[in-house]
C-alpha cells in the first residue's frame, strides 16, 4: 500500500505512508534495528543520500539526510524509532516528528512512516512543491527494500513519478552547478 493519509491544512502536515508484509513481528523489528547503521536493510541509501545519526539508535543522536536535519526522540526496540525534527535554514518552521514503526497485523506486519508537523502557510507550499513527492518515494523505497529484506519476492520496485524524476534531475544539476553541496 502506498501513502495513506495526508491532511492538515496550511499550517500543519499528517503523511502517512503504510505497507502491510507478509513476515513475522521479530523478523520485521530486527530489520528495523538496522536503520542507519553500516547493514541498513530499511533505508534505501543505494538510491537516495544516507540516513546518518551520530550515535546510532540511542535516544538523542543526531543526524538526517542531506538537508533535514533531526534527533532521535525515541526507540522502542523493534516496535518504533521517533525522531523530532530540528531547525533548517530552508525549513524555518518544520516543528514535529517523523517515526518509522512495525506493527503486528495478524499473519504479517504493518510497516508504517508518519510525519506529523506544525508549519507555516509558506514551509507548507515549499513542501507541497519541492519535499512531498521526492519524500513520498523515499519512503516507497525504503519499503520496497523492507520487503526484499524479509524475503517478499515478486512484486515490482515502486516507479517514480514524473515529477520526482524532474525534481531528481534538477537537483543533480544544482549540485553540479555548486561545488561541495551535498548530494
Amino acid at each position: 500500500m502506498a501513502k495513506v493519509l495526508a491532511i492538515r491544512g496550511w499550517n500543519a502536515i499528517l503523511n502517512i505512508h503504510e505497507r502491510r508484509i507478509p513476515a513475522s513481528l521479530p523478523d520485521a523489528g530486527a530489520l528495523l534495528e538496522t536503520l542507519a547503521g553500516p547493514s541498513d536493510r530499511l533505508w534505501p541509501h543505494e538510491r537516495w543520500p544516507a540516513m546518518i545519526l551520530d550515535r546510532g539508535l540511542s535516544v538523542g543522536s543526531a543526524g538526517g539526510h542531506r538537508a533535514i536535519r533531526y534527533r532521535l526522540a525515541e526507540h522502542v526496540p523493534g516496535r518504533r524509532i521517533d525522531f523530532t525534527f530540528e531547525a533548517m535554514p530552508h525549513l524555518r518552521l518544520f516543528r514535529g516528528h517523523h517515526r518509522f514503526e512495525v506493527i503486528e497485523d495478524d499473519d504479517a506486519v504493518l510497516l508504517r512512516h508518519t510525519i506529523d508537523v506544525r508549519t507555516s502557510p509558506a514551509t507548507w507550499i515549499h513542501w507541497k512543491i519541492f519535499i512531498e513527492a521526492i519524500h513520498d518515494a523515499l519512503i516507497e523505497d525504503a519499503f520496497d527494500k523492507a520487503e526484499r529484506g524479509l524475503g517478499v519476492t515478486g512484486r515490482p520496485r515502486s516507479r517514480w513519478p514524473l515529477r520526482v524524476r524532474l525534481l531528481r534531475w534538477w537537483r543533480a544539476l544544482q549540485a553540479k552547478r555548486m561545488p561541495g553541496s551535498p548530494r
